[in-house]
């Protein structure tokens, strides 16, 4: 297992975070099974671009931003769009980095109690310093894998106790229902999916551990698997929050309090767990992404040790676990953030597309047609998503 996995089971451990819990339970309290089909919308939408962005990464190492750089001829437009994609993902990876901390430590307490928790958060960061400091890419690659499986099964067998009803289930995947009540979810759901600094986070794996177009089925396989099993970690969480019988739930924690009269122990540790797998893996993948994609848009060294990656993966860091322990919530630099990411997901999209298309840089695993087809209509709901994003900030 662990000599077939690939930088994948980051890209699994990183969309399925704190946030991806919290929007997934509320979908299956309120909506129950009827949400399903979002997510699986969501997933194929993701291994659309991931699959991409792989593909990027095998042929090009400076990624989306080194194609930026290099294909744009006017200066003033260039440093515009590096800028919306330095200040998307870095800057707003620091703004939610205390949230995946948080995750971590609700997690923390359900399987350890409360005792000492205000150490928790610098547990965390920690933990999160010395594997981003000490750990190769391969031992990266290990501990993800392992606490992708870790959380994959808690979420699993808690969804698995709530015994959910199998003709609800696939009428939900299937059958896709979307009004006005229910749009803003569907909207959660996927950004919450589809999340553009995994397709840099992507790139830049891809690129590190193969580096070669060779590599194409390998990388196909690896992003397949790891997709899929993000995904029914999703819609696990999903069918637990359908199966709680609760009307409102605030926290994933609320969920497993209501869970444990009715499916004892088992439940509160199986969402304990798995929160805290989330939680820390979010807490490391996206200092990481924010290091990488501070690198390709300024054309630094591909060196892990270089001091510039490593002050911006440590900043990221540091700021989640000062703004968790001081309780300091920037609105304004989370709202920034927000509309970062509403404009960064469509510009990345469309630059991701035009890149696989161009045959100079891709050779002969350019986009065929029917790649071409799935990733304009990907797009088309990228740019939806961004733009309601953006809306929604404002109403």
């Amino acid at each position: 297992m662990f000599k077939n996995a690939g930088p994948g089971m980051l890209i699994a451990a990183a969309f399925v975070g704190p946030g991806t819990v919290t929007t997934c339970i509320r979908a299956g309290v309120d909506w129950k099974l009827g949400l399903l089909w979002a997510l699986l919308l969501s997933i194929g939408a993701t291994l659309v671009l991931q699959e991409m962005a792989g593909r990027l990464g095998l042929s090009a190492p400076g990624g989306i931003p080194g194609f930026i750089r290099n294909s744009i001829g006017r200066p003033l437009l260039r440093i515009l769009l590096l800028g919306i994609v330095l200040s998307g993902i870095v800057i707003g990876n620091a703004a939610y980095e205390a949230g995946n901390i948080s995750g971590a430590v609700l997690g923390l307490e359900a399987v350890f109690g409360s005792a000492g928790a205000s150490y928790f958060p610098f547990l965390v960061g920690i933990a999160a310093f010395g594997l981003l400091w000490f750990g190769n890419y391969r031992g990266l690659e290990r501990v993800f894998t392992t606490l992708v499986l870790i959380m994959s099964l808690s979420f699993l067998i808690t969804a698995i106790l709530t015994r959910p009803d199998l003709s609800e289930l696939i009428q939900g995947l299937f059958v896709p229902d979307i009004h006005s009540e229910n749009v803003l979810t569907v909207v959660a759901l996927v950004g919450t999916t589809v999340v553009p600094y995994n397709l840099f986070l992507y790139t830049s794996l891809v690129s590190e551990k193969w580096g070669s177009i060779d590599a194409l089925q390998p990388m196909r396989r690896d992003i397949i698997l790891s997709v899929l099993v993000g995904g029914i970690v999703s819609m696990s969480i999903l069918i637990t929050g359908a199966g709680s019988g609760a009307e409102v739930v605030s926290t994933v924690m609320d969920l497993a309090a209501g869970l444990e009269p009715v499916y004892g122990k088992a439940a509160r540790y199986g969402m304990g767990i798995g929160l805290m797998a989330a939680g820390i893996t979010s807490a490391i993948t996206a200092p990481l992404a924010a290091a990488f994609v501070a690198r390709q848009c300024f054309g630094w060294a591909a060196v892990r040790t270089d001091w510039k990656f490593r002050v911006v993966w440590m900043g990221v860091l540091l700021i989640g676990v000062l703004a968790l322990s001081f309780e300091i919530r920037p609105l304004e630099i989370i709202y920034f953030a927000q509309v970062a990411n509403g404009i960064l997901l469509p510009v990345v999209g469309i630059f991701l597309l035009w890149a696989v298309n161009r045959a100079p840089l891709m050779g002969e695993v350019k986009n065929n047609r029917v790649q071409n087809i799935l990733g304009l209509t990907v797009l088309v709901l990228v740019t939806g998503l961004g733009i309601w994003s953006i809306f929604k900030i404002f109403i």
